[in-house]
């Protein structure tokens, strides 16, 4: 007799409090590490450990330390580290996690792998995990070769070495860190660091789920609704933002008027509309741009980069099915069309949901920080939205804030890295309502 297959014991642990966990021992380890002697010249405070270890982890880029000049190699390779866990971590740990606990993966994960890459089993999710890996090593090694063509001739070859595959780390998953003061300013007119950095923004950014795809299809016809959505998208995206800060900054004395060569401006307007939708590179003096320039830099962090990617923000798909779903309304459409495809109404009520915690979370950390903080409000708010979509950028205020200051920009950058995500595997928690109630009219607008 053949005896009946046991049924899967249900998790101990929900898939959000296992990231959550995750996340958070990374950068307990990453602070008691970056504390040892060998780690930094002199000794970090606890505080400035902590802030480290959690703007590496969650891949965002603000300091409070210059991590050039008062970390040592170890530190440095430890901040490296920490950086790729939090960025490729996030990925993989959530495929793994959820395979271990015999899950299936949720919300706009289960949602790409099953429809889009048609990969719902355990060897499936491994395949896209060993993607994923290949994706990431191929694209770091390549742009720490291109970028050694800069930094060995200018710093050496030790350093130069070294500073080539930190920068490539650090820009592939889009977190920002630099082992320059002044992040890349010095090579703000050359044309290489213009392309190779950007370039693995872009990578970064795009997401997982789209590589796989045009691995597969290897076309455009084949892609999937939410490839060719992130495309778009993101070519659109970086159009505007180039061509309006270059209009916006063109006669600044202080940015892009301060060069004579016009390439040198718009190479200037490229690499900064390329890096502030989630990375936090600069080449320019945050400081000093405009204030209709910094507020368009707030809503390209808030927008961010792709789902299943290393970026941060609400996401650009996000943004996009927003956009669509107030031109349907506008219009008086039933139903929200894009390339031949409709969207669901369990997608437009995620999107919704999703966007509107980002908003309340940002909202409710600037709150918190203008009680803790005296200090201009565009720079608390662009430091706020710059912490939640894990961009980095500052406005020079990051070294200013004390202990309750950190403590807030280190919740947020917390939240805007796991609780979207978080937020996701809840909201792939289906359950059937008992109770149907009859249907009501709220009056709008």
């Amino acid at each position: 007799m053949v005896q009946a297959r046991k049924r899967r014991a249900p998790p101990f642990m929900p898939p959000p409090l296992a990231l959550i966990l995750v996340y958070a021992a990374s950068i307990v380890a990453g602070t008691l590490l970056l504390k040892l002697p060998l780690a930094a010249y002199g000794t970090l405070s606890w505080s400035d450990a902590a802030f480290t270890a959690t703007s590496a982890v969650t891949v965002t880029g603000l300091s409070v330390i210059d991590a050039g000049s008062q970390l040592t190699l170890f530190g440095q390779v430890v901040m490296l580290v920490l950086i790729q866990i939090g960025g490729l971590g996030l990925m993989t740990f959530a495929v793994l996690i959820l395979t271990m606990l015999g899950l299936t993966v949720g919300l706009t994960h289960r949602h790409y792998l099953r429809e889009d890459l048609n990969q719902t089993s355990v060897e499936g999710l491994l395949r896209l995990v060993r993607l994923i890996i290949g994706f990431v090593l191929v694209c770091e090694l390549l742009g720490a070769l291109l970028l050694a063509l800069v930094f060995v001739p200018d710093l050496g070859w030790p350093r130069g070495a070294w500073a080539s595959l930190f920068h490539a780390v650090s820009a592939f998953n889009n977190a920002g860190f630099a082992l320059f003061p002044d992040s890349l300013s010095a090579w703000v007119d050359h044309p290489l660091v213009n392309i190779v950095i950007p370039a693995l923004l872009i990578l970064g950014g795009l997401g997982f789920t789209v590589v796989a795809d045009l691995r597969r299809t290897g076309g455009w016809r084949g892609l999937t609704i939410h490839s060719k959505l992130m495309l778009v998208g993101t070519a659109a995206l970086l159009a505007w933002s180039t061509a309006s800060f270059a209009v916006l900054e063109w006669t600044n004395p202080e940015t892009l008027g301060a060069f004579e060569n016009p390439a040198t401006r718009l190479m200037a307007s490229w690499f900064q509309a390329a890096s502030t939708r989630t990375a936090g590179f600069n080449t320019l003096e945050i400081a000093d741009l405009g204030d209709a320039t910094t507020l368009m830099l707030i809503s390209l962090m808030v927008i961010g980069a792709g789902s299943t990617s290393t970026g941060g923000g609400i996401k650009v798909t996000t943004f996009i099915v927003l956009l669509l779903t107030t031109a349907a309304v506008i219009r008086r459409r039933p139903s929200v069309n894009v390339f031949g495809r409709r969207l669901g109404h369990d997608q437009i009520m995620k999107v919704l949901a999703l966007s509107m915690v980002s908003v309340l979370a940002i909202m409710v950390a600037l709150f918190v920080l203008l009680l803790f903080h005296e200090g201009d409000f565009l720079d608390l708010a662009f430091e706020t939205v710059s912490a939640f979509g894990t961009v980095g950028l500052s406005r020079g205020v990051t070294e200013d804030f004390d202990t309750a200051g950190r403590i807030v920009i280190m919740a947020i950058m917390f939240i805007g890295r796991v609780g979207p995500l978080t937020f996701g595997f809840l909201l792939a928690v289906r359950r059937r309502s008992l109770i149907s109630y009859p249907e009501g009219t709220v009056y709008l607008g």
